[in-house]
C-alpha cells in the first residue's frame, strides 16, 4: 500500500504501482480523505478538498490496513512516510519503507513545509506551492521541464491544519507525529533519504534512523546522491523502487498468491 505525502496527489505511486505489480504484488495507492480525482481538479477546486488533520490521515489509512486481508506491505513518501511509521510502530503492516519522511517525535524542525506558509496560494485552508517554490525547493534535483511536467500531473493543495499539525512554523506538533520507535515488535522499516532534498534534509532522516538506535527491530537507512524531494516521482523513481524491491525480498518479504510473479 502507498501512501503519499504533502502536495503530492495518488497519481505520484503510478509508476511505482505498475512495477510493482509486474513483480507481482497487488499495490493499492489510495489517496487522502475526499481527495478529487486529479491533481488539475484539486488545484481548480481546493475548497473542494476536506481540511484533513494528521490524526485523520493516520486513522485513514490505519483503517485500510485493517481492511486488507493480510498485512501490507506500507511505503509512504513524506507525510506519508511519517504515517507509515505511525502505522509499523502500532503493529500494523508487516514492513513499511518511508521515504523522505517528514520528521517525527523530537526529531529536526520542520523548516522545509513551514516555508510553504509564505508566498504561495492564500490565507485560508489550503495552501498550494506555486510553481517556482515547487521547482526551487521539491524538484530541485532535476530541470526545470522536468518540474513543470510534474507540476502539472502531480500538485495538489494541501490543508494548512495538516502543516500545522507537522509542527510547521514553530507550532506544536500533534501527538500523531509521535511514533513508537522502541517496538521491537514491529516489522522491518526502511528509511530513505535524497541528499538533495530541501524538504526533508538528509540530515533528518539520518536523525530519525538514529532515534530508532535502542529498538532491536530490523531498521535500515539507504541514501541516494544527488537526489531531491521528489525521488519517487522523477525520472529517476526506478532506482528508488528497485531498491525497495530488494530490500524486501532480502527481508524474505515477497507476493504471495494468484499475484505472485512466476
Amino acid at each position: 500500500m502507498f501512501i503519499h505525502g504533502a502536495w503530492m496527489h495518488a497519481l505520484s505511486w503510478e509508476s511505482w504501482a505498475e512495477r510493482f505489480t509486474s513483480r507481482g504484488y497487488l499495490a493499492r495507492t489510495p489517496g487522502w480523505p475526499g481527495e478529487p480525482a486529479t491533481a488539475p481538479e484539486a488545484r481548480e477546486h481546493p475548497d473542494a478538498v476536506p481540511d484533513t488533520g494528521l490524526d485523520d490521515l493516520t486513522e485513514h489509512y490505519a483503517a485500510i490496513v485493517r481492511s486488507c486481508e493480510a498485512p501490507p506491505v506500507i511505503v509512504g513518501h513524506s507525510v506519508g512516510g511519517l504515517v507509515a511509521q505511525h502505522l509499523i510502530g502500532a503493529g500494523l503492516g508487516q514492513a513499511a519503507v518511508a521515504i523522505a519522511p517528514a520528521p517525527v517525535d523530537g526529531v529536526g524542525p520542520c523548516s522545509g513545509h513551514a516555508g510553504a506558509d509564505a508566498g504561495d496560494a492564500g490565507d485560508g485552508a489550503m495552501v498550494l506551492l506555486s510553481r517556482r517554490r515547487f521547482r526551487d525547493a521539491f524538484a530541485n534535483a532535476v530541470g526545470p521541464e522536468e518540474a513543470e511536467r510534474l507540476y502539472d500531473r502531480y500538485v495538489v493543495p494541501v490543508p494548512r491544519r495538516l502543516l500545522d499539525d507537522l509542527g510547521c512554523g514553530g507550532r506544536p506538533r500533534s501527538p500523531s507525529a509521535l511514533v513508537d520507535v522502541g517496538n521491537v515488535a514491529r516489522g522491518p522499516l526502511l528509511l530513505v533519504s535524497g541528499q538533495e532534498d530541501l524538504l526533508v534534509p538528509d540530515a533528518a532522516t539520518r536523525g530519525v534512523y538514529k532515534a530508532y538506535g535502542d529498538s532491536t527491530a530490523t531498521t535500515e537507512l539507504k541514501q541516494f546522491a544527488d537526489r531531491g524531494h521528489s525521488l519517487v516521482v522523477d525520472a529517476g523513481w526506478r532506482s528508488v523502487a528497485d531498491h525497495v524491491l530488494g530490500w524486501l525480498d532480502e527481508r524474505g518479504i515477497r507476493p504471495a498468491g494468484p499475484h505472485a510473479a512466476r
